[in-house]
Formats: C-alpha cells, sequence, structure tokens
C-alpha cells in the first residue's frame, strides 16, 4: 500500500469529469477573456516581417537567456540550503525568515531595484569600489543580480515543498545505514524532490528572463550591455517607430510563448507528488 510523504494519507483524488452548470461558464467568461483577449491581441499584431525586425534586438535576446541562465544558477546554489533548512529545522526567527524570502514576491520590482541601487550605487556599496574603478551599477553583474533577488522565492518555495514532501522514514533508513548527512541529502532527499526541484528551476528561470523594473532601475537600458528582452520592449515600443514597434510586438510574443510553455512544464513536473511503499 503506497503512503504519501511524511507517512500522510494521498489527498483526495479530483472530482470525476461532468458537465458544467451554464452559470458557471457564464460566470468564468469575463475573466477568462479579460486575460486571453491581449495575448490574442499581440499574435494577430505579428507578421512574419515583424520576426524578421526581432532579429535586430539578438543582442538584448542573448543578453536576457545568458543572465537568466546565470542567475537560476546562483539561485540554486544559495537557495537550496536555505529551502534545506526551512523544510527540516525548527529554530526561532524561522518566520522572519520566511517572510523575507516571500517579501520580493510582493514588494514592487521598481522598489526592488531602487533599494539594490541606493545599496550597490553610489550612495552605499559602491563608494568602497570607486578608488578601483570597479562598479556594479549599470553592469551585466547588475542585471544578474536584480534577476537573483525577484526569481529566487521562486525556486526556494518549490524547492522547500519539495524537501517537506520526501519522508523522513527513508532519510532515517539512511543515517541508519551509515550514510551521512550530506550523502543521504544527495542520494535520497535530491532524487526524490527532484520533480520540484526542476520545476522551481524552470519557473525560476522563467521569472529571470521577464525581470524588468528591478533590472531598468539598478541596470539601466544601455544596447548591448543591459538591455534585456523586457527592457528591450519598452524602450522599442516607446520609440514611436512602426519598425521599433513591429519589434517590440514580437519580442512580446516570444516571451509570452516561452513562458506558457515553462509554466504547462512546471505545472507537469510539480503536479507529480512523491509516494513510496514501505513493502518495496
Amino acid at each position: 500500500m503506497e503512503t504519501h510523504a511524511d507517512a500522510e494519507p494521498r489527498p483526495a483524488r479530483a472530482p470525476r469529469r461532468g458537465r458544467l452548470p451554464a452559470l458557471v461558464w457564464l460566470a468564468s467568461v469575463p475573466l477568462l477573456l479579460y486575460l486571453i483577449a491581449p495575448i490574442l491581441g499581440l499574435i494577430i499584431r505579428t507578421t512574419p516581417a515583424s520576426y524578421a525586425c526581432c532579429w535586430q534586438a539578438k543582442h538584448a535576446l542573448s543578453l536576457s537567456l545568458s543572465t537568466a541562465t546565470i542567475a537560476l544558477f546562483i539561485c540554486v546554489i544559495i537557495g537550496t540550503p536555505v529551502a534545506y533548512l526551512l523544510s527540516h529545522y525548527r529554530f526561532r526567527g524561522k518566520d522572519v525568515i520566511d517572510t523575507l524570502i516571500d517579501l520580493p514576491l510582493v514588494l514592487p520590482p521598481v522598489a526592488a531595484g531602487l533599494a539594490l541601487f541606493l545599496l550597490y550605487g553610489m550612495p552605499g556599496f559602491g563608494k568602497l569600489l570607486e578608488p578601483y574603478d570597479l562598479r556594479i551599477t549599470f553592469t551585466r553583474l547588475a542585471v544578474v543580480m536584480a534577476q537573483v533577488f525577484v526569481a529566487s522565492p521562486f525556486y526556494v518555495k518549490q524547492a522547500r515543498a519539495g524537501f517537506e514532501a520526501v519522508p523522513r522514514e527513508l532519510r532515517l533508513a539512511s543515517r541508519t545505514l551509515g550514510a551521512g548527512p550530506l550523502k543521504t541529502f544527495f542520494r535520497v532527499t535530491v532524487p526524490m524532490a527532484s520533480h520540484a526541484l526542476i520545476a522551481g528551476a524552470v519557473m525560476t528561470w522563467a521569472r529571470a528572463l521577464g525581470e524588468f523594473g528591478a533590472t531598468l532601475m539598478f541596470a539601466g537600458a544601455f544596447p548591448g550591455r543591459t538591455e534585456t528582452m523586457p527592457v528591450a520592449i519598452y524602450m522599442s515600443s516607446s520609440a514611436g517607430v512602426q519598425e521599433a514597434t513591429r519589434t517590440s510586438v514580437a519580442l512580446a510574443v516570444v516571451l509570452v510563448v516561452v513562458s506558457f510553455g515553462v509554466i504547462i512544464f512546471a505545472r507537469r513536473l510539480a503536479g507529480r507528488g512523491v509516494y513510496y511503499s514501505p513493502g518495496a
């Protein structure tokens, strides 16, 4: 008989499909249309010529892909210990740390960018780097730092859920068989939480790819250096030139398609629960 993680019973199965009341459909239509209409408007406005113009923004696309990947790597490295700490230990101040992790999710990105600028720019830490002709603001490093700040909670929260779903009995059995904490983590915990970890990583990468407000405030919008795809969309759309507008629309559609695929992929991975059979 299979048992859910941490020896809890399996959640109840979803109800079988049936005919939905017409009133439910009618009540759902306004929100669905409100969400779908802008996306369809973007897609309808794109033509093959739009994507040809999109090639002119290849530097922004390349920068977004590279910085989002670097940001994801950093989030995994620094976020995994925090997720494990929150999932397996009780200590004073845990609620405070949990709240700090959630803060970037509700903090306006522009405010986050301003906070990063005040800390690492000339008003703050940047003064110490000025004598060495070094700077953080308005560089690619600033782009990565802004992406890590706003995207890391997505990985930490998903990784924490994955770690919490690993049965405690399996970890104890691994320790009983002589495996140390580190070996148990990599041989038992990580493999069993892999679906949640991958889902969190994918969502984190997508969030970093779409970051705009904090990047614009902290890194600026210098073409070829700090102009990411979202920033390029904003700059192109505000230029008032027809060709630039087509470019912004094409870039927006690319981001929409990537985000849609990422969400579906992450949901499929995250929906796979961690189950084990004590008799297996």
